[in-house]
């Protein structure tokens, strides 16, 4: 098989919970070597979130795949140096301590980058490296509200809603990759690393569209819709007759006026008020009453054949157990089998998407707190007697 991409391309974790340690996983699914560090007596708390089996977190099976894991504390003076030795023959680190633990502890971008011009600083962080809030303890929960998310999530008439996952933190994490390949490609062409900086309150407030614009040249706010659009209709989830959900789209006029002929309103389609998704959207009730009716006459399965028959955009709403089931995803592959030493095969998420020539993949689930020190600091030139004098100081 041919080298995966970033074969060559040396990582090192420094950070937790969960935008910086997801993009290190994203680089490590297409071949850098990454190398999660971890203080000796307190791991990445994605070790303990969630359920667990035997005692070991199910969570950090998955974001701490393909890295290899050591132990440092990077506050004392061998952690320090150490670290300073490891960057020297780095290419990228990602670090989401609050702005200027690292500058405390001597690590900061002047002895870094004086270690190895060449590396990547990517900091992670909930407000950035400046400004009057840089300071402050940041989640991806606090991005979810302050970048207007939540205001737009939820119904009309009930409190705006923060997802059940992290979201913002994913954003992120997707942003840092990005951000780190896009530091690498400029270091291409200068041969000087860089820092990123990168807050998560940024990333999300990116995906959520044209809002700023609109609010700034017509003073619009978008408000909360439910599962409905303000600029397309009939779009909601419909519950069938045998109690199941389904989730229709009708962004294409195409598509809507498809699906008012399969549930029997091609009336509707002469209506005036049909011919753009906004007028459409003003009229949701009476789209949504026909095209519920209509659904919730039928089970599932008749419902999903004659919208795929009309060539009308659908899709069951499916919870984990469908998914795994989903004929789509076995299709793609998504979902994939890793062997772990611990747990035997597991179940995870795939790489995130295909490549033809150098594809990704899952090498290993992710491994116990510290499995690697020894290895990687053999590696680095340490003897057995600098391993044990770093030891007892309390730096691994």
């Amino acid at each position: 098989m041919t080298a995966a991409p970033l074969t060559g391309l040396r990582v090192l974790d420094l950070a937790t919970l969960f935008a910086g340690p997801m993009a290190a996983t994203l680089l490590g699914d297409f071949g850098a070597e990454v190398v999660k560090v971890e203080h000796p007596s307190r791991p990445d708390p994605s070790r303990g979130h969630g359920p667990a089996k035997d005692g070991i977190g199910l969570w950090w099976k998955v974001l701490g795949r393909n890295k290899r894991a050591i132990t440092l504390d990077l506050s004392r003076p061998g952690g320090r140096d150490t670290l300073l030795r490891l960057a020297a023959g780095a290419d990228v680190v990602i670090e989401n301590f609050r702005p200027g633990t690292l500058e405390k502890w001597g690590l900061g971008w002047p002895q870094l980058s004086a270690a190895n011009p060449r590396l990547v600083l990517a900091r992670v962080t909930g407000f950035g490296q400046f400004g009057p809030c840089a300071h402050r303890p940041g989640f991806g929960t606090l991005a979810e509200a302050l970048s207007g998310f939540a205001a737009v999530t939820g119904e009309p008439d009930a409190p705006p809603t923060l997802p059940p996952f992290g979201l913002a933190d994913s954003i992120a994490g997707l942003a840092t990759a990005y951000a780190v390949l896009t530091a690498l490609t400029a270091r291409a062409h200068t041969g000087r690393g860089q820092v990123v900086d990168l807050a998560l309150i940024e990333p999300i407030l990116a995906v959520l569209g044209p809002q700023l614009t609109w609010y700034d040249q017509l003073g619009h706010v978008q408000e909360r819709t439910g599962n409905r659009s303000a600029n397309n209709a009939p779009r909601n989830t419909y519950r069938t007759a045998d109690g199941t959900w389904v989730a229709v789209s009708t962004s294409a006029q195409s598509v809507a006026e498809r699906v008012m002929r399969l549930v029997g309103r091609p009336d509707l389609i002469d209506e005036p008020w049909f011919a753009t998704g906004a007028e459409r959207a003003r009229h949701a009730d009476v789209l949504d009453a026909a095209v519920g009716d209509w659904i919730a006459a039928r089970g599932r399965d008749e419902v999903l054949a004659e919208f795929d028959k009309a060539e009308a955009a659908i899709a069951p709403v499916q919870d984990v157990r469908d998914v795994v089931a989903d004929p789509q995803y076995r299709a793609l592959g998504t979902v994939a089998t890793v062997d772990d030493p611990d747990l035997g095969p597991l179940r995870m998420q795939n790489v995130l998407f295909r490549l033809s020539d150098t594809p990704g993949a899952i090498r290993w689930a992710g491994r116990a707190h510290g499995a690697d020190t020894e290895a990687v600091l053999a590696e680095l030139g340490l003897t057995a007697a600098d391993v044990a004098a770093l030891r007892a100081e309390g730096a691994v």
